[in-house]
């Protein structure tokens, strides 16, 4: 039962054109009679849904219910390193919708992004490494987003496209003009026995 609760009805200050306000109904025990409190109730709940989706990787991206263990240490040690992979996902979706224009060698390595771009874009590797918010992109489109301009990939289809760029860097590293070099400088210091 709720008691003491308020309302307030809110709605979109600026909808696209030619489209309704979304409007949308505050019920809250929290005090809400002057604009700050109304701006700190809602402020809250916009973290409240970061925490949500936070939850959500780590419970469907994660599948840490799915895990089976015969001891509770073991289990907590696996929550342990899925609880900083739930949040380097939702990290990364923040990154790329606040710092669009950063290098993407700052969160990933080259053989990473060197091998998503070649694999989903089908071109020839770009001069310098693509920004991160573009690298992100790409990254999802190996989870099933589709790019748009007018859509940012979430955490669902960023964190099935990171799951792809571990073999990706690793087939990259083995295979990928890199290489190359590798295994010729690796050769002629090989002795091979015939």
């Amino acid at each position: 039962m709720i008691r003491d609760a308020q309302t307030a009805l809110f709605e979109e200050p600026n909808p696209p054109e030619g489209q309704e306000p979304i409007q949308w109904l505050l019920l809250t025990t929290l005090p809400i009679s002057t604009i700050e409190e109304v701006q700190r109730v809602v402020a809250c709940y916009c973290i409240r849904w970061q925490i949500e989706i936070y939850f959500r990787t780590l419970k469907s991206g994660c599948q840490v219910e799915e895990r089976l263990f015969e001891r509770f240490s073991r289990f907590d040690n696996c929550l342990a390193v899925f609880l900083v992979v739930a949040w380097k996902v939702l990290y990364l979706c923040h990154l790329g919708r606040s710092c669009p224009d950063m290098d993407c060698e700052i969160v990933f390595t080259p053989s990473e992004w060197k091998a998503v771009y070649m694999v989903v874009t089908k071109k020839a590797l770009p001069s310098k490494p693509p920004t991160l918010n573009e690298m992100i992109r790409l990254i999802a489109t190996l989870g099933g987003y589709v790019i748009r301009k007018s859509t940012q990939p979430g955490a669902q289809t960023l964190w099935l496209g990171l799951q792809r760029v571990n073999d990706l860097s690793h087939a990259w590293d083995a295979f990928g003009p890199d290489s190359r070099e590798k295994s010729d400088n690796q050769s002629d210091h090989t002795c091979v026995v015939q």
